[in-house]
């Protein structure tokens, strides 16, 4: 879907709130987040590492499911330390379930950055930030504002929607750029944690009860099924080597029960970024 918009559009999209209005939607989304705001792990004891891996898992997997696995993560590897120095096998039993398994090994790129480059200390700049592996412009923002509670405005799908459904309902093909300077005006600039906390929450709520107004986003991209996909194949080729340590191609292929093409073609993709090595005619994890 195109993006591209004229000069007329940019000015009908783009608008200033006033007073009135700010006051209340802020009062709107904080009188359901008293009432209904989400008891999250990843809200308690916070630091920027926990911060961190939680906004990592919640790319692309569900709440419910990175409630189990962030407990585990933790426990496994509780600082950038322990994860810097994790074995690839160990990291990915651990991550196993959450999918798109490139992210547990960008974390684990990025704590060794951290390590050194930062002397184990996250960096609040979302600039600085996106210098790391996996970290992009949401990733960056968010953990600006969650983990060190600035007043960063950024974008999500969550807040895509609250934004669309309070403020440009009766419109389409918004961008982020006109819902941005609409977060910009209404944020909580005193505690813009707490905020993005509210705003996720009401989010979630409208998830459920209203029609999805992120189709009216310029951004809106379906997501393709699951089953049969090539994220599927690559999941079970991981699976496989976790439990099993070494395999040959042909064993994959029996054991997968995936066409040779696909299982060959995933190999060779698996092991140029880093996630198995080849050694002889048998495949394992690095």
């Amino acid at each position: 879907m195109t993006t591209a918009r004229s000069a007329a559009e940019q000015k009908n999209t783009r608008r200033l709130l006033t007073a009135n209005q700010v006051r209340s939607f802020r009062l709107k989304v904080y009188d359901h987040y008293r009432a209904e705001g989400r008891d999250l792990p990843w809200r308690k004891n916070i630091n920027p590492y926990r911060v961190l891996v939680s906004e990592i898992m919640l790319q692309q997997t569900q709440v419910e499911r990175v409630i189990v696995k962030y407990r585990e993560f933790l426990s496994a590897f509780p600082d950038f330390r322990a994860l810097a120095d994790a074995p690839l096998p160990k990291l990915l039993t651990i991550w196993s379930g959450m999918g798109y398994n490139r992210r547990a090994l960008a974390l684990k790129a990025l704590a060794q950055k951290v390590m050194a480059g930062y002397r184990g200390r996250l960096p609040s700049d979302p600039a600085q930030l996106r210098e790391l592996p996996g970290i992009g412009k949401y990733t960056a923002g968010a953990v600006s504002a969650f983990a060190f509670n600035k007043p960063v405005a950024f974008m999500d799908t969550n807040i895509r929607r609250v934004y669309i459904h309070e403020f440009l309902r009766d419109q389409e093909n918004i961008h982020d750029d006109d819902l941005t300077t609409l977060v910009e005006q209404t944020m909580d600039r005193v505690n813009p944690r707490r905020w993005y906390n509210a705003l996720m929450d009401y989010g979630t709520m409208l998830k459920r009860n209203h029609a999805n107004p992120n189709r009216k986003s310029a951004h809106y991209v379906r997501q393709g099924p699951f089953e049969n996909s090539n994220r599927q194949v690559r999941g079970k080729i991981l699976n496989l080597l976790i439990t099993q340590s070494q395999l040959t191609t042909v064993q994959i292929v029996r054991a997968s029960g995936v066409e040779p093409a696909r299982v060959k073609k995933n190999l060779a993709q698996l092991a140029a970024e880093g996630f198995i090595a080849k050694k002889g005619r048998r495949f394992s994890i690095s």
